[in-house]
């Protein structure tokens, strides 16, 4: 199927830095898209190439039937002609408008004189619960209530695609809970086609039908959320979409093994690119896959034990962060305050700490040098998202010493 919106073969340098490296994205309509990836990845160079703000050096850009950039052909239709919102991470209001002048300002803009007249203003501000506030100017405005202008501004002439740029980044906690609830059920209610700009994978989970992961202009995973939540193709996608424990393991005369020695059963763990005769092996789980206990008669049947020292504990209400050290590995994890918060309260640096995890938690991959083929086990994939269709590769042996 043809995608309604598509970026192909995009390239985009300053200087001798190429930020944008031969990327291919398609969107499809109505399609709410993530871009998502750490400073520098390259994906705000990749939204102001689609908003017409930056000219690549090479690559198309199409809008449904409309190709707004061809490098080949020096077509490059100018950013106020392609039918775009935006909203910007700095809200970017007119400080001398009314909230009213503001939100219709693209209507004007576009010469869209019918939709200045019938309401289309008022309509958005309501969308956005800002309805009381159109007489207002913005420095008047909370930023939550500056955001949720430009969001209606952005919405406000109906465009063919919305693009967000970090838009909830200079929000407080609270706030951007708030906006970004409220961006969701706009898509719900409206049905835009969007692009979405985050280092934020909470965000990315929340509003993503589809998110694509960038690392240096390039895209290291496309996928729907849960599918890049619970089958990350790479140490980096799992490590940036919170898998922060990073465990290094070593294949030993009895199986593969921790640092410290402790046992790991990678036959029921998700592992991609690990050599069938590979000797070493990088482990990623999430703090909450690791479970805290009082002694080694406590640990689940089943579960891979770890005998660490406790680096440091911190209260946060309900539960505690704790860090330990295994071996050479430190690993964070979250805990219940009323199942340990006594013991954790008397413990001291240093102190011996049994923490145990289900190998099913487990997403083990090969050195990037190393990477050969992938395997992840049907009753695998199923414990993990109840689905035993994901594309990957089997492979033999990779749980079990050569």
């Amino acid at each position: 199927m043809t995608s309604h919106f598509a970026v192909s073969g995009l390239v985009k340098k300053y200087g001798d830095n190429t930020v944008v490296d031969d990327l291919d994205l398609p969107i499809e309509d109505g399609e709410f898209l993530v871009l998502l990836g750490p400073s520098g990845c390259g994906k705000t160079t990749t939204l102001r190439c689609l908003a017409g703000l930056e000219t690549p050096q090479g690559g198309t850009i199409s809008f449904k039937d409309q190709v707004v950039f061809d490098a080949e052909r020096k077509l490059n239709v100018p950013a106020h002609k392609r039918n775009i919102g935006m909203v910007f991470q700095s809200y970017a209001l007119w400080p001398h408008m009314t909230v009213r002048k503001n939100i219709g300002y693209p209507l004007k803009v576009r010469k869209m004189r019918d939709a200045l007249r019938d309401g289309s203003v008022d309509e958005a501000a309501r969308m956005v619960d800002c309805e009381g506030l159109l007489d207002r100017y913005p420095s008047q405005l909370s930023g939550g209530q500056q955001q949720r202008v430009a969001v209606a501004r952005g919405l406000v002439s109906r465009p063919d695609l919305v693009l967000f740029d970090e838009p909830l980044s200079n929000l407080d906690a609270r706030l951007r809970d708030q906006v970004r609830s409220q961006i969701h059920q706009l898509h719900r209610q409206l049905g835009f086609t969007a692009v979405f700009v985050t280092h934020d994978q909470s965000e990315a989970f929340a509003l993503g039908d589809r998110i694509a992961i960038m690392k240096a202009g390039k895209i290291e995973q496309y996928d729907e959320p849960d599918q890049v939540f619970e089958f990350p193709v790479s140490e980096y996608v799992a490590a940036f979409i919170g898998m922060s424990n990073r465990i290094e393991l070593r294949r030993g005369q009895h199986g593969w093994e921790t640092t410290k020695g402790d046992a790991v059963d990678l036959s029921r763990a998700v592992v991609r690119g690990v050599p069938d005769r590979g000797t070493e092996a990088v482990a990623r789980l999430r703090p909450d896959d690791l479970l805290l206990h009082a002694g080694e008669n406590e640990v689940p049947s089943g579960n891979v034990v770890l005998h660490t020292e406790l680096v440091d504990h911190e209260y946060g209400g309900r539960y505690y962060d704790v860090t330990v050290r295994s071996g050479e590995d430190t690993l964070m994890l979250r805990t219940p305050a009323g199942e340990h918060g006594g013991t954790l309260k008397k413990s001291r640096p240093g102190e011996k700490m049994i923490v145990s995890f289900a190998p099913s938690a487990l997403r083990v991959f090969a050195d990037e040098a190393g990477a050969t083929v992938d395997r992840v086990s049907n009753s695998a994939k199923t414990r993990a998202t109840g689905r035993d269709d994901a594309p990957v590769i089997e492979a033999e042996h990779a749980g079990s010493p050569s």
